[in-house]
């Protein structure tokens, strides 16, 4: 009995001894994602990352303007909502140390309609609305370019930032609103043709028309990105979480599921 007694209590301590091993072993890493693609993606790594000890929790599916502070002041470890000129830009801006730490997918700005289907349909003094933060408004604005309705100046092509004022030529009689990318998608019907990001499209479950798209070359890939001075043993984790969401396997899960509405991000 006493033998019994022994074996029982070393196999106690022993699963004791690996559930305080494995917990010590794990690293939690806390972040902020959109929700499409964005926190969709992490969905597809983290039972693969939890069984590696990284452990990936989302606070928010709801990126917003202080969404970078938030990782700056270090109540986040990571975020992964934004292009790496937006982060530039925030970082100017803000004077803040976020850095990016890898390229993951493209959603490519696209210019929707739900009264025309074609861009030989639109008509001259169409009503176009626009995000009104400088660097979608470039964006918006270099595919009406492309389209052969406007022309910009030269300080929008080398600044890779606009606002309707740098529009130096219409090609076309058309009319360009900036509105905030939030107000864009409810307010739809109320132009001729809208132009938004792909996240939002998705997320609001939008089938309007598509008439113009950035190309598969767009150097605005959605990154993860960390405050500089995040943790070893964090940004260690936030490496496995990003070499994850670069993995082949995850790649073709972005081409099949999104069906070209997002697409992964070239790796150098």
């Amino acid at each position: 009995m006493k033998k019994i007694l022994s074996l029982i209590l070393t196999a106690v301590l022993a699963l004791t001894v690996f559930a305080v091993s494995s917990s010590a072993e794990s690293v939690e890493i806390k972040g902020i994602a959109d929700l499409v693609p964005h926190s969709e993606l992490i969905d597809y790594v983290k039972d693969k990352l939890a069984a590696e000890g990284v452990i990936v929790t989302l606070v928010s599916t709801a990126a917003d303007e202080i969404t970078n502070e938030r990782t700056a002041t270090g109540e986040i470890d990571f975020n992964f909502f934004q292009h790496f000129p937006y982060l530039n830009e925030w970082n100017d801006i803000s004077g803040g140390n976020l850095i990016r730490v890898g390229d993951i997918h493209v959603e490519p700005i696209s210019a929707y309609s739900d009264k025309y289907k074609t861009v030989s349909e639109v008509p001259d003094n169409a009503v176009i609305a626009l995000p009104n933060n400088a660097t979608n408004t470039y964006r918006a604005l270099r595919i009406l370019e492309i389209a052969g309705f406007i022309r910009l100046d030269e300080a929008a092509a080398t600044s890779l930032k606009a606002s309707v004022s740098s529009v130096s030529e219409y090609l076309k009689p058309i009319k360009l609103i900036e509105l905030d990318s939030n107000i864009i998608i409810p307010t739809k019907g109320d132009f001729d043709v809208f132009i938004t990001n792909v996240n939002r499209v998705l997320e609001a479950g939008v089938t309007s028309d598509v008439l113009l798209r950035e190309g598969e070359d767009s150097p605005y890939a959605n990154i993860v990105a960390v405050r500089e001075d995040l943790a070893a043993d964090k940004r260690a984790a936030v490496d496995k979480l990003v070499a994850a969401l670069q993995s082949e396997a995850t790649r073709n899960y972005i081409l099949e599921k999104y069906n070209g509405k997002v697409i992964p991000a070239r790796l150098n």
